[in-house]
Parts: structure tokens; C-alpha cells; sequence
């Protein structure tokens, strides 16, 4: 298991595995959340914990606290490419982690970058709606991520709700949840697919499909009202570990530990979903 609260001797330790191995480049492009507990902020915290470097590319401005989402103010394509395309050019990145891409016209310079960069180890988490209900893009975007992005993808993470949507059909247990991930795969051509279920009475059960067969995912719930960014966590950290080398489901059961010591470390701020630990390790 990852520990909660590492020494300053295995501090020191890794130091200086990252000084001798380089460092890791990891680009999230994603909505900002202002109060740190999910979206880039969360993603970059996540890299740092996992020995990586974050860059960023904000994809909207969020209104939003652990209570809720107030609102969001998408940015233009042509500001998004004017993130990306000084940072692609400076840097090596190893792996990119996609989240909130609220409209076609974002979704459309985001696939368009990752190909003509050719991008690699690319995690798409599709985020549509917020953990308080709060629509964070619309039906013609999630139907052009399956058609643009999607295909490019190395591995898409959806919950139930959005796996339903991607899918076509109601994902509610187990099976549906293993129907949808084929589903998803077969409809997009090429990512790995992870559904996860956390929100399943019972058990932590995620399923990830990489077209050839299917492995489940199980972990102990654990009893929390801070779960705020939780899915933005888990994505961020498959994308480090696979950056540093990992295989898709030694990154994914890796990402899940990350996510479970985040979940028991959380500090408990704010009055709602409060936001998770990211400095364990």
C-alpha cells in the first residue's frame, strides 16, 4: 500500500531517483476549479505527488466550492490553442490527461493537437456533469468526444453516468457496467476502457476493456464526504504512471492505491465534498 505520510529519508530516496531518471513532462488539459479540489489543480498536485511535472492548458473557469458549481465560463478554441501550442513546443511531454472539454469547438483543437503533436499516452476522462448536478458541457459535445477525441485515446475513464452516455444505455451494475465498457471500446475503435463504480452499492468495482478481454478492479469503499475530485485524481494518476512507464493495468490498480491513501489523508475543509490529500505518495 502507498503510504499516507512518507519519511524524509524515503523523501530524500526518491529525490534522487528523479534526479537520476529526469524529469517526467505530464499535460492535463482541463477545467480550472478555484477551490483546488478538482480539475488542472487537482491533476498537477496529483503529477507532483507521483514524480511527475505538471503543465496545464485550462479548458474553461469554473465557479464552484466543495458545495457546488455555480458556473463556468468556457474559454475559446483560440485561446485553448494558444495554451497548448507554446508548451508542446518547449516541452517533451509523456503522457497528456483530458478532462472537462465543455464544447465542440474545444474538443475539436484538442484532437487536433494531440494528432499533429502525436501525443502519446493520452487518458481521456469525459467529464459532463459535476458531482452536484451541474452540466459542465453539452449533448452535441459528448456525441463529437466519442467521434473526435475518443479514437485517439489510450485509455477513457468514465463513471456510470458517463458511461451510459457514451454507450447508449443504462448503466446501473456489474454487467451493465462490463456492456458499456465493450460498447464504448467498439464505438471509438481504439482506447482501453475503464468504468468505474465507485457509485455502486457494495465494493470499489471499476472494469477496464482493452478490446481483447476484461479485468476487474475491486477495493473497500471508504466511508468519506470528501470525494471532491476524485475521477480528476484518478485519470491524472494513471497518466503519470503510465508516463513513467507502467502498463495500463499495473497504472490502473497503482492509480486506484494513490486514490484510496488521497481518500483517508483528505483534510476535511469546506462545507460539502471536501477535496482529497494529494500529497501522499
Amino acid at each position: 500500500m502507498i503510504a499516507a505520510h512518507p519519511t524524509r529519508s524515503s523523501i530524500r530516496v526518491r529525490a534522487a531517483e528523479v534526479a537520476r531518471l529526469g524529469m517526467i513532462i505530464v499535460l492535463t488539459i482541463a477545467g480550472f476549479d478555484p477551490s483546488g479540489g478538482a480539475g488542472v489543480l487537482a491533476d498537477v498536485k496529483t503529477f507532483m505527488a507521483l514524480d511527475c511535472f505538471g503543465a496545464a492548458a485550462i479548458t474553461s473557469l469554473t465557479s464552484q466550492n466543495t458545495v457546488a458549481v455555480y458556473g463556468a465560463y468556457h474559454q475559446p478554441p483560440e485561446v485553448l490553442r494558444a495554451q497548448l501550442e507554446p508548451v508542446l513546443a518547449d516541452y517533451d511531454i509523456a503522457a497528456v490527461k483530458v478532462g472537462m472539454l465543455p464544447t465542440p469547438e474545444t474538443i475539436e483543437v484538442t484532437a487536433e493537437v494531440v494528432a499533429r503533436h502525436r501525443l502519446r499516452n493520452l487518458v481521456v476522462d469525459p467529464v459532463m456533469v459535476s458531482t452536484s448536478g451541474y452540466a459542465l458541457s453539452d449533448a452535441a459535445a459528448v456525441a463529437f468526444l466519442a467521434e473526435r477525441l475518443l479514437p485517439l485515446a489510450d485509455v477513457v475513464t468514465p463513471n456510470l453516468r458517463e458511461a451510459a452516455a457514451l454507450a447508449g444505455h443504462e448503466v446501473a451494475d456489474l454487467d451493465g457496467m462490463r456492456r458499456a465498457a465493450r460498447r464504448i471500446h467498439e464505438r471509438c475503435g481504439r482506447p482501453a476502457v475503464l468504468v468505474k463504480g465507485g457509485d455502486l452499492e457494495g465494493e470499489a468495482v471499476d472494469v477496464l476493456d482493452d478490446g481483447r478481454g476484461q479485468q476487474l478492479f475491486r477495493a473497500p469503499k471508504i466511508a468519506t464526504r470528501n470525494t471532491h475530485g476524485t475521477g480528476c485524481t484518478l485519470s491524472a494518476a494513471i497518466a503519470a504512471l503510465l508516463a513513467r512507464g507502467h502498463s495500463l493495468p499495473e497504472a490502473v490498480a497503482r492509480a486506484k492505491e494513490y486514490l484510496a491513501a488521497a481518500l483517508r489523508a483528505a483534510p476535511d475543509i469546506g462545507r460539502g465534498a471536501g477535496p482529497l490529500n494529494h500529497r501522499v505518495s
